[in-house]
C-alpha cells in the first residue's frame, strides 16, 4: 500500500471517536452503521481490528472498512 490510496481525513479537534470518524469519512451513513461494522470486527485502526465505537483517534491513526482507506489528520 503507497500513500496514494490512503484518503486524508482532517479533523477540527485533537481526537475523534471511532463512530464519529467513520460518518465524518463518509465511510458509513449512520451511527447504527457504525455500531454495527465495528461489532462485526470490520473496522481495523493502525492494521489492528478495533470492536470499540468510543476509541478515540489522533492525527496519524489509519481506519479501514471494506477496504477504503484513511488517515486522520488535522485541519
Amino acid at each position: 500500500m503507497d500513500g496514494s490510496d490512503i484518503d486524508e481525513v482532517p479533523i477540527r479537534d485533537e481526537s475523534i471517536r471511532l463512530g464519529q470518524f467513520l460518518k465524518l469519512a463518509n465511510l458509513i451513513d449512520s451511527g447504527a452503521e457504525a455500531k454495527e461494522v465495528i461489532a462485526d470486527g470490520d473496522v481495523s485502526v493502525n492494521g489492528e481490528v478495533e470492536t470499540r465505537r468510543g476509541r478515540q483517534l489522533t492525527r496519524g491513526d489509519v481506519v479501514e472498512l471494506g477496504g477504503q482507506i484513511c488517515r486522520v489528520t488535522r485541519v
